[in-house]
């Protein structure tokens, strides 16, 4: 498939998980694609790698403006960079808060910022921002992140009403639990590994984590030209999490 041909992408947090994943799949499928990352030594061609820090607007600026200069132009953003939080709303301090909505919602909005110049300028111009489950299912320990992801929701919203007659579409994907690095940590440190992962798949109708390709997959189609009436949508990636109640399995 090669319906990205001919067009330029930037991903953040493209590095690893699914940044890496969505970058490597819009590079198979015909585009320029330039990654935007803390640490992007690991990037190799056809990528392209920059490092950036999304919670400093300088460096988002000069890395923003040193890939479209190397790519030629840009016509996909993926805004992907975000980390995670435990805990309920008593268990995380003032600094923590300030940090995850830090990169996962103005995270969001420098970068958008920076690319919206070189966007306008595109004829196939589409945002994509990685959400999360998280914004439109209550999980246990999760309040901060949640609300980090439900901003991220929202935003994507607002940027869809703002730039629709620019010409930009703005969607995004909200996966349910992704069988990343992230959740890797997570699993590690848990008192039972094996037990805890046994938990997360089972909340997720479909019985085991969404992987990363998938996610990647559900980004490309919103990013294609080929889904150029599609905009201020989220896309679920869950296994069903969200939309689906099943009975309980007959014991």
């Amino acid at each position: 498939m090669s319906d990205f041909e001919g067009l330029a992408a930037l991903v953040t947090g493209g590095a690893s998980g699914i940044g890496r994943a969505t970058a490597e799949l819009l590079a198979r499928r015909g585009a320029r694609v330039a990654v935007l990352d803390l640490d992007p030594a690991s990037v190799d061609k056809p990528l392209l790698g920059y490092r950036a820090d999304v919670t400093d607007d300088t460096s988002v600026r000069t890395a923003v403006a040193a890939a479209v200069a190397e790519l030629g132009g840009l016509d996909v953003l993926v805004n992907n960079a975000g980390i995670g939080a435990q805990g309920t709303v008593e268990d995380n301090d003032d600094e923590q808060w300030r940090q995850v909505l830090d990169v996962n919602v103005l995270g969001v909005v420098r970068t958008s910022r920076a690319a919206l110049p070189q966007l306008r300028a595109s004829a196939h111009a589409a945002i994509v921002n990685t959400c999360s489950i998280a914004a439109t299912a209550g999980l246990p320990q999760r309040a901060l992140y949640s609300a980090s992801k439900g901003a991220v929701l929202s935003l994507t919203l607002a940027m869809a009403a703002d730039h629709v007659r620019e010409g930009i579409r703005v969607n995004c994907v909200n996966p349910g639990t992704v069988d990343t690095p992230w959740i890797g940590r997570l699993l590690d440190a848990a008192p039972d590994p094996v037990a805890e992962r046994a938990a997360l798949e089972a909340r997720q109708p479909t019985g085991r984590l969404v992987t990363a390709a998938e996610v990647a997959g559900a980004i490309a189609y919103l990013a294609s030209p080929l889904s150029g009436a599609t905009t201020g949508t989220a896309l679920a990636v869950d296994g069903g999490m969200q939309g689906l109640r099943l009975r309980p399995v007959a014991r």
